[in-house]
C-alpha cells in the first residue's frame, strides 16, 4: 500500500522516543514565535530547529508527499498573489527603495519587497516540518493523550485522534475501491481525456463516502454503548511519563517563546528592519 498521506510512520528515532506531550509543546511554541515576529535571525533559527527535527525523527520527502507537495504549491501561489496585489509593501513597510527591476507599472521588485516576501516564505520553514514531525512520529492515541495532559477536554481530543486514524483507512478503502472498479474497465488513468478521468473518479468517491459514514456511525454507536463522555475525566493507555529528553524539549520550547518575546520589545515591533 502506498504511503499514508498524513499519519503515524513507525521508525526508530529520537524523536519517536520523546512523549507526544513534549514534541506537542515544542510544536506550540515555535507556532508562536513564528506568529509572533518577522525578524529572520529567530525566524532562521526556528527554521534550522524544524528542520533538526526532521532529520532526527528520520522521516523521508516521500513519506508525507502529497502533503508537501500541497503545501508547495500554496506557498508558491501566497508569494505570487502578494506581489500582485501589494507589489510595494515591503518599501512601505521598512520605509525604504532599494530597486532591483523596473517593472511595468506598479509591480517593481525591490529588495525591500523580496526580503519582506522571504521573511513570508521562511515562516512555512519555521512551523510546517515540525508540525509534520509531529504528526509522524507521535500515534494517535499518545496525541490524543498529550493534548488532554496540556488541559484539552478528552472528548475533543480523541476525535482529534480519530480524524489521525481515518486518514490511513480512507487512503486503503480507496485504493481497494479504485482497484475494483479499474478491474471492472473503469480507466481513470493519464490515457483518457480529463472530464473523463474526473466523471469516473467520482465514481470511486461516492461509495467511497458512503463506507466511511458507515464506518463512523458504528464508532459513533460502539462508544455511545460503552459509555464514552459520561465521566469528567479518562485514563489514557498509550500515555508516558516524561523523562530527561521530555523536559529538555520542554525548556527549549520556554526559550524559543521567550526570545520571541525578547526580540519584539527589542525591535519596538515584530519587524527586524536591516535597511536602515
Amino acid at each position: 500500500m502506498a504511503n499514508s498521506i498524513l499519519g503515524y510512520i513507525e521508525r526508530t528515532s529520537p524523536i519517536h522516543r520523546l512523549t507526544g506531550t513534549a514534541k506537542l509543546l515544542i510544536v506550540i511554541a515555535l507556532i508562536v514565535a513564528a506568529a509572533m515576529t518577522f525578524d529572520v535571525r529567530l525566524l532562521v533559527a526556528l527554521a534550522a530547529i524544524n528542520i533538526g527535527m526532521w532529520v532526527a525523527a528520520r522521516l523521508k520527502l516521500r513519506d508525507m508527499q502529497v502533503v508537501i507537495t500541497l503545501i508547495f504549491a500554496f506557498m508558491v501561489l501566497n508569494n505570487l498573489l502578494i506581489f500582485l496585489f501589494a507589489p510595494m509593501y515591503g518599501t512601505e513597510l521598512f520605509g525604504t527603495t532599494h530597486m532591483i527591476v523596473d517593472g511595468p507599472g506598479r509591480w517593481d521588485l525591490t529588495q525591500e519587497q523580496l526580503f519582506y516576501q522571504s521573511l513570508v516564505t521562511l515562516k512555512y520553514f519555521a512551523v510546517l516540518p515540525a508540525v509534520l514531525t509531529f504528526v509522524g512520529t507521535t500515534p494517535p492515541s499518545e496525541f490524543a493523550a498529550s493534548l488532554n495532559k496540556i488541559g484539552v477536554p478528552y472528548r475533543f481530543a480523541y476525535a482529534v485522534a480519530l480524524a489521525l486514524r481515518f486518514i490511513p483507512d480512507i487512503q486503503r478503502e480507496f485504493t481497494t475501491i479504485s482497484l475494483a472498479q479499474q478491474a471492472r474497465g473503469l480507466d481513470i488513468s493519464r490515457k483518457v481525456a480529463l472530464t473523463t478521468r474526473v466523471r469516473n473518479v467520482s465514481r470511486i468517491l461516492m461509495p467511497l463516502l458512503l463506507g466511511t459514514f458507515d464506518h463512523i456511525e458504528s464508532i459513533a454507536a460502539a462508544m455511545e454503548l460503552r459509555g464514552f463522555g459520561r465521566e469528567k475525566k479518562r485514563t489514557w493507555i498509550s500515555a508516558r511519563n516524561m523523562l530527561v529528553g521530555d523536559w529538555a524539549v520542554v525548556a527549549l520550547s520556554g526559550v524559543v517563546v521567550a526570545a520571541a518575546v525578547a526580540l519584539v520589545q527589542i525591535n519596538g515591533g515584530r519587524f527586524w528592519n536591516p535597511f536602515i
